[in-house]
C-alpha cells in the first residue's frame, strides 16, 4: 500500500503549528530562508551529485541533470533511480530461508539457551551471503544524455564548460547549464510529487545538429554499493512495446529479473524517435528541427495504462508541492546571529529537511543511504529509523513520520514469531531487514535491543500531536506487543533482587562482548521510559495497568555508576581508565538527551558528559552521535556545548555541498546524521518537556545567537 502525504494534509498540520512561534518574532521569510541555501555547483563534482525525489522514489544526477556520466561516480556516490517497491532477489536453488537457518544458541543469565541468527567470526558462507544480500533494492534504470562532439566522438566530463547547476529547493527543480564545444545546453529535471515519475526538458542548439539524445539503460540487480550490474545482459529481460496515442510518442518497457518484474512507461516530444541500440538500451533522438526535447518516464511495480503527465504538468505539481512544503511545518532562521557558524548550521538544517523529505519519508523505514544507492543491500536498519524520521513530528510534519509506521503492523506476526522462537512473549523487532521483516544474519544485528522501544516512542510522538482515541486505537497493538516483549526480555536476578538486561545483548555502543554485557545505561533508561509510556497508553484507553510491566518497572536495575559517572554498561568496569572503551557511539548520553532521562541523575550525567567531551575518540564516532551529545548538553543546561557538538570538527560530522553527511568511502551519505540534526535543533529551539521557560532554551543566550523559529513542537 503506497502512502503519500498530500498537500492538503500538510496544510492542515501547518494550521496547528502556526501558533507555535518564537516569542515576539515576526513571521520568518521562508522563501529567503530556503533559497539562500540552494545548492549551486560550478564544476563537475563526483562528491556532490544532486537528487530529486518524493519519499517513495528518487533520481540522483550529475551536473548534466541526468545520469550521463554515472561511471565517474562508482567510487563516491553512485547515481541511482530507486523506489520503495523496487527490490530484486537472486535465484535461490538451495532454498535458503532465515526460518531454516542454523541458529546459534547463547546462554542467558540463568543458562537458558536462546537461539540467534549469529554469524560467528563474521564468517561468510554462501548461505549467509545470500540471506544478507536478498532482497536488495534495485536500480530501476539509468537515464542519461548521449552527448556527441563535432568530430563524432563521445563527449567526456572534461568537455563540459561553463557549468552551473542549481538545486532550486523552493520549486523542487534541478536546473542544469553547461556548454559543449561552446554551445549551451539547459536542462530542467523534476520528480513528480505523487508518482514515481521523472520529467526533463533540454534546450540546446545541439539538438538540431543531432548531437544530443536521451538514453534509457536497464541493469541487472546488485546488492553492493554500485547498486546495478551492467555486466550480465543475458540475465534479465526488457520487452519494449511502442505505440502512438493522440500524436504523442509512448513506449512501455516490461522488465523481468529472475522472478521480479516491473514496468516503465515513457513519452517524449512529438517528432522525436525511439530506437533500441543494444540489449536493454534505448535512445530517444530529437526531430531535426527541434529547439527543445521533453521526456517523461514513469516507473511502476505493475503495468499501468494511466496517462502520463506532461513536463509542464509535472513542473506545476512539483512547484505546488514544494512551495507548500516549505511554507508549512517548522522553520528555524539563524540569520540574525553574530556567531559566524550560524550560516553553516542553518544550511545543514535546510538541506536536511529536503533530503529527509525525499529519502526518509516513504512507506518503509529508510536505508541509511536512503533512495540514492545501496549500503547494506539497501536494507533498513531499524535502530536507525528513529534518527531518520522521528524529527518529522517535531517539525510539524507528522504525516511524513506516519507514512512508515504501518510497517510495524505489517510485520507484527513475524516479530511475534521471533520472540516466541527465543522463548519470549510479545514482539521482537528485527534490526537489518527488508519489506518482509525478515532478520539478516549478523554477529551484531540480531543481538541489538535498543530498537525495541522505538515504536512506542513513535506512537507517543503521534499522540502528542493527535491526542485522541483514534491515535490510541491505531497504534495500541504495536505499543502493547512491544512492551510485552520488553517486560518478558528483562530477567529476574534473584541474588540482587532486580530485573536486568542481558546477557545476551549488543548495546548501542557496539564494542562490548554480547555474551557478557549486562545493563547498559541507555538501554536500561529506554526500557524504563518505554514500559511506563505503554502503561500510560493503557490508562488512556481505560485499561488496567499490566502487573508484570509494573513489576519490571519497580525492580529494574538502576543505571550503573563508577567514579561518580555512568558506566556505559554494568559489565564495562574500568570505563574511565581503559582507553579501549572510548570508541564507537557515546550512547550513554542518549539516556538524558534523546530520552527525557527517567531515573537518571543530572549531575552524574553532567560529569559523564564532561569526561566524554574531553576523552572520547571522536574520529571513531558516527553522524548521529553529535546531535545525540548536543541533546544531552541542552537538557543539562549547557547550550554552548550543544552547538559545539552539532558543529564538532571531526571526520564524520562533515556535510558536503549537497547537504549529505559524509562518513567514509563506501558510505558517502548517511541520513541518520541529517535526521538527528533536525531532531536536535528543533528541540533546542522549541524546547522539551520540563525545559526552561525561555526562548530557544537549547541555544546559547550569550548575544551571539538569534534564533527565530516557528511551527515546531517541543520534544518529550
Amino acid at each position: 500500500m503506497r502512502s503519500r502525504t498530500t498537500i492538503v494534509t500538510l496544510a492542515l498540520y501547518a494550521l496547528v503549528g502556526s501558533a507555535l512561534t518564537s516569542a515576539g518574532a515576526q513571521l520568518i521569510d521562508r522563501h529567503a530562508l530556503v533559497t539562500r541555501h540552494n545548492v549551486v555547483l560550478r564544476q563537475f563534482d563526483v562528491e556532490n551529485p544532486l537528487t530529486v525525489g518524493n519519499g517513495e522514489f528518487a533520481f540522483t544526477a550529475d551536473v548534466t541533470g541526468l545520469q550521463t556520466f554515472a561511471e565517474a561516480f562508482e567510487q563516491t556516490t553512485p547515481l541511482g533511480t530507486l523506489s520503495q517497491w523496487g527490490w530484486h532477489t537472486f535465484p535461490n536453488p538451495n532454498g535458503w530461508n532465515i526460518d531454516k537457518f542454523q541458529f546459534k544458541e547463547f546462554a542467558d543469565l540463568h543458562g537458558r539457551l536462546v537461539p540467534y541468527a549469529d554469524v560467528p567470526g563474521n564468517r561468510q558462507t554462501p548461505e549467509i551471503k545470500w540471506l544478507r544480500a536478498n532482497p536488495h533494492r534495485l536500480h530501476l534504470g539509468k537515464i542519461g544524455f548521449v552527448l556527441t562532439k563535432a568530430d563524432g566522438s563521445a563527449a567526456q566530463t572534461n568537455d563540459l564548460t561553463d557549468i552551473e547547476q542549481t538545486l532550486d529547493l523552493w520549486d523542487g527543480v534541478l536546473v542544469s547549464h553547461f556548454k559543449l564545444e561552446g554551445q549551451p545546453v539547459d536542462v530542467q529535471t523534476i520528480c513528480h510529487p505523487t508518482r514515481d515519475l521523472l520529467a526533463l526538458r533540454v534546450v540546446s542548439p545541439l539538438l538540431k545538429r543531432g548531437r544530443i539524445a536521451i538514453q534509457l539503460h536497464f541493469p541487472y540487480g546488485m546488492g553492493d554499493t554500485k547498486t546495478a550490474d551492467w555486466t550480465k545482459p543475458d540475465a534479465h529481460e526488457t520487452v519494449m512495446m511502442q505505440s502512438r496515442r493522440g500524436g504523442a510518442n509512448i513506449a512501455e518497457f516490461r522488465r523481468k529479473l529472475d522472478n521480479d518484474t516491473y514496468s516503465v512507461r515513457a513519452t517524449w516530444t512529438t517528432g522525436a524517435k525511439l530506437t533500441q541500440v543494444a540489449k536493454h538500451k534505448f535512445v530517444v533522438t530529437p526531430a531535426k528541427d527541434a529547439d527543445a526535447l521533453e521526456f517523461v518516464c514513469a516507473f511502476a511495480p505493475k503495468p499501468t495504462s494511466s496517462r502520463l503527465p506532461s513536463f509542464e504538468q509535472t513542473r506545476a505539481a512539483a512547484r505546488e508541492h514544494w512551495n507548500q512544503f516549505w511554507s508549512t511545518g517548522g522553520a528555524i532562521d539563524l540569520s540574525g546571529s553574530k556567531d559566524p557558524r550560524w550560516r553553516e548550521l542553518e544550511r545543514r538544517i535546510v538541506l536536511s529537511q529536503y533530503l529527509t523529505a525525499i529519502q526518509c519519508a516513504g512507506s518503509y523505514p529508510p536505508a541509511e543511504s536512503g533512495l540514492t544507492y545501496n549500503t547494506w543491500e539497501g536494507k533498513f536498519h531499524m535502530e536507525m529509523h528513529w534518527w531518520h524520521a522521528a524529527h518529522f513530528a517535531l517539525w510539524n510534519r507528522l504525516p511524513l513520520l506516519k507514512n512508515s509506521l504501518g510497517y510495524y503492523q505489517s510485520i507484527l506476526p513475524r516479530a511475534r514469531g521471533t520472540a516466541k522462537r527465543q522463548g519470549y512473549t510479545g514482539a521482537r523487532w528485527p534490526k537489518m531487514t527488508d519489506p518482509s521483516g525478515t532478520e539478516s544474519p549478523s554477529s551484531v544485528g540480531p543481538f541489538l535491543i535498543w530498537q525495541q522501544p522505538h515504536p512506542i516512542f513513535y506512537a507517543e510522538l503521534c499522540y502528542r500531536t493527535q491526542a485522541n482515541r483514534a491515535t490510541l486505537e491505531k497504534f495500541k497493538d504495536v505499543v502493547f506487543e512491544t512492551a510485552e516483549f520488553m517486560a518478558s526480555y528483562a530477567t529476574w536476578d534473584e541474588p540482587t533482587k532486580r530485573y536486568v538486561l542481558g546477557p545476551v545483548l549488543q548495546c548501542a555502543q557496539e564494542i562490548f562482548p554480547k555474551d557478557r554485557t549486562l545493563n547498559p545505561t541507555f538501554e536500561l533508561t529506554y526500557w524504563r521510559w518505554g514500559l511506563e509510556t505503554a502503561q500510560q497508553w493503557r490508562e488512556r484507553l481505560g485499561l488496567p495497568r499490566v502487573e508484570k510491566w509494573d513489576d519490571v518497572l519497580k525492580s529494574l536495575a538502576k543505571p550503573p555508576v563508577e567514579d561518580s559517572k555512568y558506566l556505559f554498561a554494568e559489565t564495562a568496569t574500568g570505563t574511565y581508565s581503559e582507553k579501549k572503551w572510548v570508541n564507537d557511539h557515546p550512547s550513554v548520553t542518549a539516556a538524558l538527551g534523546m530520552l527525557p532521562g527517567p531515573g537518571v541523575d543530572r549531575e552524574t550525567m553532567r560529569r559523564t558528559l564532561d569526561w566524554i567531551w574531553d576523552n572520547w575518540n571522536w574520529p571513531d564516532t558516527w553522524g548521529w552521535d553529535y546531535p545525540m551529545v548536543a541533546m544531552c548538553a541542552a537538557r543539562l543546561g549547557e547550550p554552548e556545548r550543544a552547538v559545539d557538538a552539532l558543529l564538532l570538527d571531526t571526520p564524520k560530522n562533515h556535510y558536503r555541498l549537497n547537504g549529505h553527511n559524509h562518513q567514509r568511502p563506501g558510505l558517502t551519505i548517511y541520513l541518520p546524521g541529517n535526521g538527528g540534526l533536525l531532531y536536535a535543533t528543533a528541540m533546542m529551539a522549541a524546547g522539551w518537556s520540563g525545559a526552561p521557560k525561555k526562548p530557544a532554551p537549547g541555544f546559547p543566550d550569550n548575544g551571539q545567537w538569534v534564533v527565530r523559529w516557528e511551527g515546531l513542537k517541543p520534544a518529550p
